[in-house]
This record gives C-alpha cells, structure tokens and sequence, in this order.
C-alpha cells in the first residue's frame, strides 16, 4: 500500500503532490476530535470549575487565627490538673515531645541530643514560671526553634502537656 502510494506520488506533478499532501493532511486530521479533547479531564487539567462550598464548611469564629491574636497572658487552662488529665498529657508528650524534650522532661530526647543548644530543660524555674496561657501560646504557635504544633496535636492534648509539665515540676528552693 505505501509502495503505491509511493508510485502515485512521484508520477504525479507539482500541483498534484500539493493536493495529495493536502489530502492526506484532512485525512490525518479527521482522525482527531479536537472537541472531545478539549474536554478530556487529562488535557484540560486547570479549566474545571470549583463545586460550590457547603454552608458553613469554612469556619468564621475560632481557629489559630483567634490564638494568634490573643494576649497570650489572658489564655487559662480550661482542663482541671487532675490525674486523669495528667494522664492524657504524659501520653500525648509520648507521642509529640519526649523526642526532643527527653523522658526525664530535661531536653535529652533522642531527637534533641543533636541541637544545639539542647531543647528546654521543661522542669526548670525558666519554663515552670511561664503562665500556661505563655506556654500554650509557644506550643502551639512555635518560636525559636520549636516548631509550631497546633496544626498537629489537638487543643485538650497541649493543655493537657501543659498539666503533665506542672506534674513533675522541681519545687522550687527559696
């Protein structure tokens, strides 16, 4: 078939090569649905509209941005420093904080032995006299180096961290 086509083209002339090439171009191009691909899903990636949001889906009261605004002198704990709450905190500081912070609460996790300087020694004076409001505030939006966990570890879970920290605070001397 191509040797024929082959024979049929360079008999012809000029002007007949012209029309053949033509030819075959509609007929390669006819092979195409450029409508349908427009529309595939795979070529036209971006050109979907975005479904329309559920009522109330986004909030409008509450969130970080309530946090980041606050004073963080005026944050009180809401959750009671009773066992069951110490409790919740010694298991989520298992899970978010002893890497760094260590089993001993003194900032040799394993993960915090490679900073320099070590991660806060969380039973010290420095730490223990920061308001829970303060510390709440720098869990849960970081500074320094610690990183923010808001996003991370849930509310009830930093204020219960918090009430696990006060649990096995050093007294104080003096």
């Amino acid at each position: 078939m191509i040797a024929c086509l082959d024979a049929i083209v360079r008999s012809a002339g000029p002007i007949m090569r012209r029309l053949l090439g033509l030819f075959l171009v509609l007929v390669l191009l006819s092979g195409c649905n450029y409508g349908r691909m427009k529309d595939d899903e795979a070529v036209n990636t971006y050109g979907a509209s975005i479904p329309e949001m559920p009522r109330k889906a986004i909030p409008v009261t509450g969130g970080i941005e309530v946090l980041r605004q606050a004073d963080p002198g005026d944050l009180k704990n809401p959750i009671a420093g009773d066992a069951a709450s110490v409790e919740r905190g010694k298991e989520a500081y298992g899970y978010y904080c002893i890497q760094c912070h260590g089993p001993k609460l003194d900032g040799y996790g394993t993960v915090g032995q490679s900073f320099a300087p070590l991660p806060a020694n969380l039973k010290t004076s420095y730490v223990q006299d920061q308001s829970d409001g303060d510390l709440f505030y720098k869990i849960s939006l970081g500074f320094n180096r610690h990183p923010p966990l808001a996003a991370t570890v849930a509310v009830e879970d930093r204020w219960a961290v918090i009430n696990y920290m006060r649990s096995l605070a050093t007294p104080s001397k003096g």
